[in-house]
């Protein structure tokens, strides 16, 4: 054979592969996702009661008002802070991650704040103290960060140990509020793999409707 018909029957090859690979495959499956997995392929998008988009049900959000279930600490501020003014250094591990600190390593539970407060206090135990003076049993998941800091669940027993402070400062029922927990609560994954955990945008959004309805 030719050198000319080789390099051509290359280039044909290579031609009919990149658009398998590069336009049909990805279409294809751009298709699919949004054909059986519309709301996961479009980023688990959530909405509030007026239908605006408020967040995703895969990405954590900071909630520490009195009338909300709290969401647990992030080692990046859940990636809320400015990069131009981060001088709480929350952003130094990427917009996603955890400290990556051992435990003997006292920066671990040091709070680091602004270069104008002459007065640091140790994160860990100001959330402790932060918990107690709540009457809130200082679950492990309200202490500590997780591995990524956007983790968007806490434990079911995290949000119970809650709901006498929200249920006070709301006026309603425990009994409402442990409704609503339940409801919020996703279970293992095909009922073997993970832990049960209580996705905390969809419980407060809940929570906000049913202050609304009552």
């Amino acid at each position: 054979m030719s050198f000319a018909r080789e390099a051509s029957r290359a280039i044909r090859s290579t031609l009919v592969i990149w658009v398998i690979a590069a336009i049909i495959y990805p279409f294809a499956m751009i298709a699919l996702g949004q054909i059986v997995f519309p709301s996961q392929a479009n980023g688990s998008l959530i909405k509030n009661a007026q239908g605006q988009i408020v967040g995703s049900a895969l990405i954590g959000q900071p909630f520490s008002s009195d009338r909300y279930f709290n969401s647990r600490p992030s080692t990046t501020s859940y990636s809320t802070a400015d990069p131009k003014k981060d001088e709480a250094g929350v952003l130094k591990t990427g917009v996603s991650g955890a400290s990556n600190l051992a435990p003997s390593n006292s920066a671990l539970i040091e709070r680091i704040k602004g270069k104008d407060d002459p007065d640091p206090k140790k994160r860990v135990e100001g959330d402790l103290n932060r918990l107690k003076t709540a009457g809130i049993q200082p679950i492990a998941d309200l202490i500590y960060t997780s591995g990524s800091s956007l983790d968007p669940h806490i434990t079911p027993e995290a949000a119970r140990t809650q709901v006498a402070r929200v249920a006070k400062a709301r006026k309603l029922q425990p009994q409402e509020l442990e409704t609503l927990i339940n409801q919020n609560t996703d279970g293992r994954f095909i009922g073997i793999f993970g832990e049960p955990g209580v996705n905390l945008l969809k419980l407060n959004l809940a929570l906000d409707k049913l202050k609304s309805a009552s």
